[in-house]
């Protein structure tokens, strides 16, 4: 079982103040990014200037977002020297940004010390966690929701720590 967009959708709007996610996989699954992936590889880049071309209608859910004020960050911690993936990915990047997220890259050398929950999640308002799992190739599994304090409280914690080490991306080369 997989969350659709649209539900993801309503669950960020719903975010009152911030939205922060961290992501500490390397490789996610690309059955919905072969083609681009593909055309990456080829040497294509996303245009700065074609708005239109990004990948819709995430982009224009973090704008919608970010303009009501909800900060919403995210946190990467990749292996170095970095994936195919993550190379991919960082290509793109500058597309969250323009929409508003402020995204920081940590490598994973510089996270030893730091404990951090064994999946991806996302934290919204500092009380809801949505964790986000993945199979062994990287294909998303389903998604377990808690409002635990506690939990919220450690994920907010390992999210501040990641965000404090991290680089932010535009100062992070792959």
């Amino acid at each position: 079982m997989s969350q659709s967009l649209t539900d993801f959708s309503d669950l960020i709007r719903s975010a009152r103040e911030s939205a922060v996610h961290l992501e500490t996989r390397d490789v996610y699954s690309m059955e919905n990014e072969a083609e681009g992936l593909a055309a990456w590889r080829e040497g294509h880049r996303l245009n700065p200037d074609d708005r239109e071309s990004w990948w819709r209608p995430w982009l224009d859910l973090v704008q919608e977002v970010t303009a009501k004020g909800v900060a919403v960050q995210r946190a990467r911690v990749v292996s170095e020297p970095v994936s195919e993936y993550t190379a991919f990915e960082h290509s793109g990047t500058f597309t969250n940004i323009a929409a508003g997220e402020q995204v920081r890259w940590l490598p994973r050398r510089h996270a030893s010390g730091l404990l951090l929950p064994g999946n991806d999640f996302w934290l919204f308002d500092g009380r809801l966690v949505q964790f986000n799992v993945f199979d062994g190739n990287g294909r998303w599994v389903h998604t377990d929701q808690t409002e635990d304090p506690a939990v919220a409280s450690q994920c907010a914690r390992a999210f501040e720590a990641v965000w404090e080490r991290a680089i932010p991306h535009e100062k992070y080369a792959v």
